[in-house]
C-alpha cells in the first residue's frame, strides 16, 4: 500500500471510531426483556424471576471498590422510593459479585482461614492491613454508610449473586499455592456463601440475565 492508501484508510478507521465514540456517548441501547416464558426452568432462571419491583437496576462488582456497588445500591433504594413516588417494595436492586469481588460473599471463616484479605488485597478499613474478615457483609466496608452493609441490603430484599466460576478458578490458584485438593477448597468457598446470596454459573451471564429482566445496568467495579 502507497502512502496515499494508508492516510486514506487510516483516515476512514478514525471516521468510524469517532462515529462510534459518538454514538456511545450518546447513550447505551437499553437492553431487551424477555419474557420469563421463553427460559427454560433452572434454578438460574427462576432466581431472574424472583427479581422484584417495576423499577430495577443492576449493580456489576468484579472488584470491591471499597464497596461503592453497596452503597449505590442503598442510595437508590433510600433514595428512589420519594423520588418515583413509590414504595420500596417497587424497587428491585441487583449486585453481582464476580471476578475480584468473590470474597463479599463469603463467611469470616473463609477469610481467616485462606487469608482472603491478602489473596484479594482488600484491606481491613480499621487497620489497613490485609483484612482477616470479611468487611463489608456485617460492616460498611470503607464508607460510613451502616445500612450499605451486605446484610442489611439482603434483608430489604436486595438480591445478591456470586460467580461460580470465579469461586472455581480463585479456590484452584489458592490451593495449589497451600497445597490443597482444589475440589476440598472449591467446596468450602462454595459452603462458605452466606444465605441468601445466590450461587450463579457465572457473573457475566448473571448480569445478562438481570438486564434481560428489566434491570437498569450500572458498573461499580
Amino acid at each position: 500500500m502507497d502512502d496515499a492508501g494508508f492516510h486514506a484508510g487510516r483516515r476512514d478507521f478514525l471516521s468510524l471510531a469517532a462515529s462510534a465514540a459518538v454514538g456511545f456517548g450518546a447513550g447505551v441501547p437499553l437492553a431487551r426483556h424477555i419474557p420469563a416464558s421463553q427460559d427454560q426452568s433452572t434454578e438460574f432462571t427462576r432466581w431472574l424471576d424472583s427479581i422484584p419491583g417495576s423499577h430495577k437496576q443492576l449493580y456489576d462488582m468484579p472488584e470491591v471498590n471499597q464497596g461503592i456497588g453497596l452503597v449505590w445500591s442503598w442510595a437508590f433504594l433510600t433514595t428512589g422510593a420519594p423520588a418515583y413516588g413509590l414504595p420500596e417494595k417497587d424497587l428491585g436492586v441487583v449486585i453481582v459479585l464476580r471476578h475480584n469481588a468473590i470474597p463479599l460473599a463469603l463467611t469470616d471463616s473463609a477469610w481467616t482461614k485462606y487469608k482472603l484479605g491478602e489473596v484479594f488485597k482488600i484491606e481491613d478499613p480499621d487497620t489497613h492491613a490485609p483484612a482477616v474478615r470479611n468487611p463489608f457483609y456485617h460492616m460498611p466496608g470503607a464508607f460510613a454508610v451502616p445500612e450499605a452493609a451486605l446484610q442489611k441490603l439482603i434483608a430489604r430484599g436486595v438480591k445478591v449473586a456470586v460467580c461460580n466460576l470465579a469461586i472455581t478458578i480463585s479456590s484452584g490458584t489458592v490451593a495449589q499455592k497451600m497445597g490443597l485438593k482444589h475440589d476440598d477448597v472449591n467446596r468450602d468457598w462454595i459452603d462458605a456463601v452466606f444465605a441468601g446470596i445466590q450461587v450463579v454459573p457465572s457473573g457475566v451471564v448473571a448480569c445478562n440475565g438481570a438486564a434481560s429482566r428489566g434491570c437498569a445496568y450500572i458498573f461499580a467495579g
